[in-house]
């Protein structure tokens, strides 16, 4: 209570008031902070202590309350997070250019308007906030101030709301800092659009790459080298499109869908017309419709497209692929070797700056080959190139289309220990042994040509060698990217080579081609001398990339469900598509169906031996996926372990439901050894200290793992320190690991999920003391001093 006693001449005192005064002035102050943290609250700004409990969220703890403040935004402002329109006057890169003369602390006059994602942000105090914003593949400073700040909404809450991954608009002026780096010092920033989930820590990146595949658009904002996979994916496709065009050809489209599937020797997928009820064929080649163009008239096409085959998923094939093919009528396979250098060679060096380039087939860490794109190529004949690599003369090729021949290439092959999977057919045979003995050795372009007649149905047959064609494929680092020849245009030898295919159909080969009628009544009308091309756009990208995985330069390349219960639901829409699709024309009067129901006692009998079945799969099931959550988790430690060198860990499992025998699937899973030549790479962090936690409602789980090459802590200490204050039952330990579990103490609010937060965040703090991990978790060397010293306030 104040003094409020009065001097001897009836007033208050000087001290006494000025007291008054000093207490009244700080009353006020504090009304108006206690009415600002409320607005700031409502809002959704954060404090910076505020800020930092963030930063220890789990994502899915961070995604429920980023959410829950954006809604909050939306209903109660002073903010729309969600804007129709934010005008932008310069991209990134004109913005760059136009300033790059600026000089240190040179400052505009004009206001411009840029936008961007949030990749950094950084506060110096109240005052000033620095961002990093991305787009374009660039990079903009901004420097926020509150001495330039001019809008309805004041500094500390407008870059309150803001955080990393949200896209941003800002108005204000170019400037180029102390330090030289060039930014805009805004009067205005707008949330554009929110970021709602945690992303990974920039030093980090995504390490997993089957979380790079799914989601390519984080792969993307994470990532900036990849960006640049695909710009090089769409200059690739540009320069073939300009250079054809340039010499005359004309590009066009044909079907996706066919009633044959023609054009190459693959396996199609196969779909379902439900109108006209009929099973179609999605294409494997777009050939045959583009030589029936050439009969048309069109005496050079081309086209670039999607292709479709029902084969292996592998490092180098992908079920869709995009590929490039041309038609030149009254040209023939040499004049196509010739186009192949020229087309190929140039575009090398038109984005590479030079014809040789670097490539590591086995990934980065594996030894690089030297590429030398310079023309002209090396050709091997194929039939001549097997007989001086095997040391083996072969059968006339006027005969390898004979079941004699085909005997002894058995017999050579099973010498030679060369594997060829059944159907043993020549073509597969002779397929076998070029890729053993002559495309192993094709490390610079190399033409393999002369292919025989058993292998290429489509080719014209060798004017000067019976049994052969005028036929090339060219290969690159033993794989294939180019692949023509001289047409064959004779219509009854046409039909011949595709009696041919469809025995070795017959035989098995789901890859050989039947026969297309109405492709060979268009050869009835008369194909012209025509010579035909194509490359696959995916595996020249790969080269020019130095990718040895295909995924990384498809956007979205064709993945596995992540989980069974994902693929069993998939299964069962396309079966119920397929009974609805069969089912169309049943639907008539006279064509409808009956179905036979099971006998009650069939029934129960059914449902009885379903239950039992039903507790295996689902046990399988839990199983899986926990190893398989292991298994992610696990690559994504090993290479945080490569980049950071941190050695100890702490993971929550949700795959595991607090079942400590789910928790120990999954740590194998974590610490099994990685499959080189796996797509999806798991584990491979059996040589890093972990703690894996997963709460139910009944307990909380522990697996404490410390490798014995790991000294620094032991895994029963681990445990203790961790989980000091909580009543924790050891299950077992060993000299590298230990297993406990917490049950839930209702009465003493003592819930598993908190309780694992908690051991969480306590863990981290030991493992911090003990100078395990980095004390300092900022996104870069950020110098507060030079901040401010940069934005002229005094330090």
């Amino acid at each position: 209570m104040l003094d409020m006693s009065i001097d001897v001449q009836g007033g208050y005192s000087n001290g006494r008031l000025d007291e008054l005064k000093r207490r009244a002035k700080a009353a006020r102050k504090a009304e108006k902070k206690a009415e600002k943290e409320i607005a700031i609250q409502q809002s959704g700004s954060t404090s910076t202590k505020n800020k930092e409990k963030e930063d220890q969220l789990s994502p899915a703890q961070y995604f429920a309350l980023r959410s829950q403040t954006i809604e909050g935004l939306k209903k109660n402002g002073p903010v729309q997070p969600y804007p129709h329109k934010f005008h932008v006057s310069i991209s990134l890169s004109n913005f760059l250019k136009k300033y790059e003369h600026f000089q240190n602390e040179q400052v505009a006059d004009e206001v411009v308007s840029v936008s961007g994602r949030v990749q950094l942000k950084r506060s110096s105090g109240k005052r000033l906030v620095f961002y990093d914003i991305h787009g374009e593949g660039l990079k903009l400073q901004i420097m926020a101030e509150i001495s330039r700040h001019d809008s309805n909404i004041d500094f500390e809450t407008i870059h309150g709301i803001i955080r990393r991954g949200d896209v941003i608009g800002v108005q204000g002026y170019p400037t180029r800092t102390k330090r030289g780096e060039l930014s805009v010092i805004p009067k205005h920033v707008e949330l554009l659009a929110p970021c709602l989930h945690m992303l990974p820590h920039q030093h980090f990146g995504i390490t997993n790459k089957e979380t790079r595949y799914r989601q390519r658009y984080l792969d993307l904002i994470i990532n900036r080298t990849v960006r640049d996979n695909f710009i090089v994916r769409a200059n690739i496709i540009s320069f073939i499109r300009r250079f054809l065009d340039s010499q005359g050809f004309l590009e066009v489209e044909t079907p996706m869908m066919n009633m044959v599937p023609g054009g190459a020797t693959a396996k199609p997928f196969i779909t379902h017309h439900n109108d006209l009820n009929l099973d179609l064929f999605l294409r494997v080649a777009p050939e045959l419709y583009l030589k029936m163009l050439v009969v048309g008239g069109f005496d050079r096409v081309y086209e670039i497209g999607r292709q479709f085959r029902n084969e292996q998923i592998d490092l180098t094939h992908n079920p869709e692929f995009t590929s490039c093919e041309f038609y030149m009528a009254y040209a023939d396979f040499n004049d196509l070797m010739v186009i192949t250098e020229e087309l190929i060679s140039s575009m090398v060096i038109s984005i590479k700056g030079t014809y040789k380039i670097t490539y590591h087939p086995d990934g980065p860490e594996g030894p690089a080959h030297e590429i030398d794109f310079t023309p002209p190529f090396r050709r091997v004949s194929l039939i001549q190139g097997l007989e001086d690599a095997t040391k083996e003369k072969f059968p006339p090729s006027n005969e390898l289309h004979t079941e004699e021949s085909r005997k002894w290439l058995d017999a050579l092959c099973a010498k030679l220990n060369v594997e060829c999977t059944p159907p043993r057919t020549t073509a597969r045979l002779i397929d076998k042994l070029v890729g053993e003995y002559l495309e192993a050795k094709a490390i610079n372009p190399t033409f393999i040509i002369d292919h025989p007649q058993v292998m290429s149905p489509l080719a014209k047959w060798h004017r000067s060698q019976p049994g052969l064609t005028e036929r090339f494929e060219l290969f690159v680092s033993t794989k294939e990217i180019c692949n023509a020849y001289t047409e064959l245009n004779d219509p009854q030898i046409q039909r011949e080579r595709f009696a041919q295919q469809a025995q070795d159909k017959e035989m098995g080969d789901d890859e050989a081609q039947i026969v297309d009628e109405v492709f060979v009544k268009a050869l009835e009308h008369g194909l012209p001398p025509t010579a035909g091309w194509g490359m696959g756009i995916d595996r020249m990208t790969m080269f020019l990339t130095d990718n040895n995985n295909i995924k990384e330069v498809l956007l979205f390349p064709a993945m596995k469900p992540e989980d069974s219960d994902k693929a069993d639901e998939l299964a069962r829409q396309v079966e119920h598509e397929k009974a609805a699709a069969s089912s169309h024309h049943d639907k008539h009067p006279g064509n409808e169906a009956k179905k036979e129901q099971p006998s009650k006692t069939e029934s129960n009998a059914f449902k009885g031996d379903n239950r039992q079945d039903s507790l295996r799969n689902t046990c399988d099931k839990l199983q899986k996926a926990a190893l398989k959550e292991g298994g992610k988790k696990g690559q994504d430690i090993a290479g945080m372990f490569e980049t950071g060198g941190i050695k100890f860990y702490h993971l929550v499992m949700e795959k595991c439901g607090g079942d400590i025998e789910l928790l120990k699937v999954a740590l194998e899973g974590m610490n099994k050894e990685v499959d080189e030549n796996a797509d999806d790479r798991k584990g491979g962090s059996g040589d890093l200290a972990k703690m894996l936690l997963s709460a139910s409602d009944e307990q909380l789980a522990i697996i404490c793992f410390v490798p014995e090459t790991v000294t620094e802590w032991k895994p029963k200490e681990w445990l203790i320190e961790a989980t000091s204050g909580l009543d924790v039952e050891i299950l077992s330990e060993d000299i590298t690991s230990v297993t406990a579990v917490v049950k839930a103490d209702v009465e003493n609010e003592k819930f598993p999920l908190k309780m694992r937060d908690a051991v969480v965040n306590a863990g981290y703090a030991l493992l911090t003391n003990k100078g395990l991990v980095p004390a300092d978790d900022s996104d870069d060397d950020f110098d507060l001093a030079g901040a401010y010293e940069d934005n002229g306030i005094e330090w």
